[in-house]
This record gives C-alpha cells, structure tokens and sequence, in this order.
C-alpha cells in the first residue's frame, strides 16, 4: 500500500516538472507578436461628393377642369399610360338651383329682348326706305339687335355648359371630359367620384384633380453638402445608387448646382440636378430614395497604400517600413489623390514595398 502512494507521489511530481519546463521553455507573448504589414500596389482612386435625394420626372404636369361640379367617372388610374387627347377624367355640372333658375331667366330676357329688336329693326327698315329715318340712325338699330343676338346666343351657351358639360363655341368644343394634356403615365390620383371640383380660372388655381408625367424623361433632384459644392461643375459624370435597386448603377450627368444654400437638419447644403441617362435594363419610378456619387476625379492604375498607415505632420506624410534588423524607420512620401481610405503615393516608394501598420496603442489601467 506505501508503495503505491510512493509510486503515485513520483508521478504526480514528474507530471508538474514538465509542465514547468514547458512553460519555461515556451516564448513570451511579446516574442510572438509579428508587426503587421501592407504592400503597395496599383490601384485606382476615385474622388467624389454624395449628393442625397429621389428621382423624379423633369416635368410634372397637374390635370385640373375648366368647369365646376363634382366628378363623375374616372377612366384612368395610377400607373395608367394614355396617349395625349385620350379621356381620363369627366366632370359632372352640378349648378345650384339659384344658378340654373337665373341662367334660364337670363335666356328667356334676352330672346324677349332680340324679338323686340327684330319687329323694330323691320318697321325702321321700311321708314328709311321711304326717307323718314336717315343711315344713322338705321345702323345704330341695327347695332342693337347684332349686340342682342350675340348676348342671346352667349346666354343660350352658359346654360348648356351648365346643364349638360358640352358646348360648342366656334371651332372650339368645351365638354365635360377632361382630356391627357401630354402622352405619359397618370402618377397620382387626386379626387375621387363624387368630390367636386373647383375650375381653373384667371382668378383661382383650381382643383388638382391627377398629375400625370413622360416617365422617358427623369432626372436626380438632391442636396450636396457645401464641403463638397466648391469642386462641382455642370458636366461631371455621375453614379446614382437607387435604395430599392441594390444592384443597379445607373449613370448621369451632372446638370444644375444651385446659387443658393439651403438649412436642411442644422446643416449647409447646396440643391443639384442630375439628368438620367437611358439604361433600358433599369426601370425607374418617380419617388425612389436614391444616393448619387458625383466622380470630381479619377486616377488609375497608380501606386496605393491604405491612408491609415499614413502620418502627416506639419503638412508633409511619412510611413513607417522594416529597419532589417527588427526594428523600423520613418521615411517621408509624397501623397496625392484620396478617397479617404487608400491614398496615392506619387514619391518615396515602389511598387512591392512593405510599409508597416501603426503600432497598436494599448491602454494602461492604473
């Protein structure tokens, strides 16, 4: 029995003295920390602002009636295309009874009116052939009576457009129908059957019943913020991103970059326009959130290293490279073009280089 505890002692204590020796033996922590490195290489680098906004139609017409009264039947939902003259809308006149009463009425005075003038006009007629009554007098009678009958006839018109919608004024025809004033999709729907409707007229805007816009035609209205507005010209190439597109890029041309400034959440930012080009793989609709990267300037095939590797001081760069003796050295580069992730190396070193990573800065918990 002691000697299986003597036997069991030895090798529990043999078992600790190579694990201590192990552990001796084994390189510190630091030993096995390497420095890590880059290399530089060719690359392109793109300059370019974000400006941020939605795509919508260059030119957004709304539909609205010449004629009061409510509507009566809509031939045309959103999303609908209809062709310039085509149907889309038709309006019901609704008068009110005192409307109607007085536009009867005044039909009614002004044929007693022109019926008056008619029984003078034949009786002048025969006193001036006979030299009772001179020309002038004749012509201004007759004046008179071509006055009544336009008033009678403008009369008649207005009480039709009231009660039926449709009137025929010369070559023009007024009607109730309210036809496309451009070819191109119905966007919006904005009354329904029954409500009424306001005319447009010299004095009122009127009601906006639909707008309707060519979707061929599109354009990026944004902002830029005012660090980037001061690199921007008209002309510049574009890359928009559309949210519900993730995959597309979708090109354009950088348009109009307004005058003036405008405060949008406690910042300076400036409005831009950007025409779409054609992309016939992409279809757009009006109202997409969109992100469009305007490319101020390009560089390729050119050296590059990360810019985080980078120190600048007192307005000149250095990077840190191996010494060859384990250690390393700070040696100064010339810099150019940045997208503020890689930058270019016009001076100080080569293609293949090794540039070391900034030390790591570790925290002292005292």
């Amino acid at each position: 029995m002691k000697r299986k505890k003597l036997i069991y002692g030895s090798l529990a204590i043999l078992i600790v003295a190579v694990i201590v020796v192990m552990f001796m033996s084994s390189p510190s922590s630091s030993d096995q920390t390497t420095e890590r490195t880059v290399t530089v290489e060719k690359g392109t680098i793109v300059e370019k602002a974000l400006a941020v906004g939605t795509v919508e139609p260059q030119n957004e017409i709304q539909v609205k009636s010449k004629i009061s009264g409510v509507v009566k039947t809509i031939y045309a939902e959103p999303g609908t295309f209809v062709r310039q003259g085509e149907p889309i809308i038709e309006i019901q006149p609704d008068p009110t009874p005192l409307e109607l009463a007085e536009a009867k009425r005044n039909v009614e005075l002004a044929e007693v009116e022109l019926e008056n003038l008619t029984r003078d006009l034949q009786r002048n007629q025969q006193l001036r052939d006979r030299g009772l009554i001179s020309d002038r007098e004749f012509e201004e009678l007759e004046k008179r009576y071509n006055d009544s009958s336009i008033r009678l006839q403008m009369r008649r018109e207005h009480l039709q457009l009231l009660e039926s919608g449709r009137v025929v004024i010369g070559d023009t025809k007024i009607e109730s129908q309210i036809k496309a004033p451009i070819t191109g999709f119905i966007l919006e729907k904005m009354a329904d059957i029954g409500d009424p409707v306001v005319p447009l007229t010299t004095f009122q805007a009127g009601t906006p019943l639909m707008t309707m816009a060519a979707m061929d035609n599109l354009v990026f209205k944004g902002t830029v913020d005012e660090i980037d507005v001061g690199k921007l010209d008209e002309g510049m190439p574009v890359e928009i991103k559309v949210g519900a597109l993730p995959d597309a890029v979708i090109n354009g041309e950088l348009e109009k970059i307004s005058l003036k400034a405008q405060r949008q959440d406690n910042a300076t930012v400036f409005p831009v326009e950007i025409a779409i080009h054609d992309n016939p793989t992409v279809r757009l609709r009006a109202g997409y959130s969109a992100n469009a990267d305007v490319i101020i300037s390009r560089k390729e095939d050119i050296l590059v290293i990360p810019e985080r590797v980078v120190t600048f001081r007192n307005g000149d760069a250095f990077v840190d490279i191996p010494d060859g003796q384990g250690g390393r050295k700070q040696i100064p580069i010339k810099t150019g073009l940045s997208d503020a992730i890689n930058i270019e190396v016009k001076e100080g070193l080569s293609e293949g280089d090794v540039v070391l990573e900034k030390p790591l800065q570790r925290l002292t918990v005292r």
